[in-house]
């Protein structure tokens, strides 16, 4: 995993507030920025992001 494109990717989140949106703007898919999250979640032992239904937002 490279952790600066993982970091990218929750900045891109956080700022689209949602999976789908930054997963569009980084064409990528929603799938692989939800991967990329878990994977920087699971190194740094920590939960990144509060999600909900409705909302994503940052800890």
């Amino acid at each position: 995993m490279d952790t600066l494109e993982a970091m990218r990717v929750v900045v891109a989140v956080v700022e689209r507030n949602g999976f789908s949106a930054a997963a569009q703007a980084l064409d990528m898919s929603t799938a692989g920025v939800t991967r990329q999250v878990a994977a920087l979640e699971k190194r740094l032992s920590t939960r990144l992001l509060h999600r909900t239904t409705r909302r994503v937002s940052p800890t």
